[in-house]
């Protein structure tokens, strides 16, 4: 541990030109050592070390181009995209409003179309209960005429007897006569 101490405190003692031997000296042969080393590198490295950084100078260029070239095209592709966008907007609004124009007409067809059909159908119903209502009345005609009909003839059936019956013949024979000779 002493020698260390002692490197430390003779930092300035250098030791003569024309003596050769082992230094001692810790840091100052790293010192030395160390800028040996660099100048060596520094000598010989220079020209790799530059090689690396051009090659890499050049890679990072070559980067940016391709990334500028991709970033042209893709501003090309949205530019397009956006374009499109447009058209297909444009084209979307005029289907909708052609579509509710559509849908409108369409709707005041299937009203019209309705209205006309109930229009109908109420005439018909109308023309079915006069129809019914005269086909009643009819039949009530019938009934009635069938029962006075029937009714007549119970009354002629009990009020005739055979004198009267022919005398009644007699009477419309001679009507039938008298028209006869009028009409000649």
């Amino acid at each position: 541990m002493k020698n260390v101490t002692d490197s430390f405190v003779f930092l300035g003692h250098w030791p003569s030109a024309g003596s050769f031997g082992f230094n001692t000296d810790i840091l100052a042969t790293n010192l030395i050592n160390l800028s040996v080393v660099i100048g060596v590198l520094i000598f010989f490295g220079k020209g790799v070390l530059s090689d690396l950084l051009d090659n890499r100078k050049q890679r990072i260029l070559n980067t940016i181009r391709n990334s500028e070239e991709l970033r042209g095209k893709a501003i090309e592709q949205l530019e397009k995209a956006r374009t499109r966008l447009r058209k297909v907007e444009k084209e979307a609004d005029q289907f909708r409003v052609n579509g509710y124009s559509e849908i409108e007409r369409e709707k005041m067809n299937l009203i019209n179309s309705t209205y006309k059909t109930l229009e109908q159908l109420e005439n018909y119903k109308n023309e079915s209960i006069h129809f019914e209502q005269q086909r009643a009345i009819n039949q009530v005609r019938q009934r009635v005429f069938q029962q006075a009909l029937q009714g007549a003839l119970v009354t002629l059936n009990s009020c005739l007897n055979n004198e009267l019956h022919l005398r009644t013949i007699n009477a419309n024979i001679g009507m039938f006569g008298a028209m006869k000779e009028i009409t000649h």
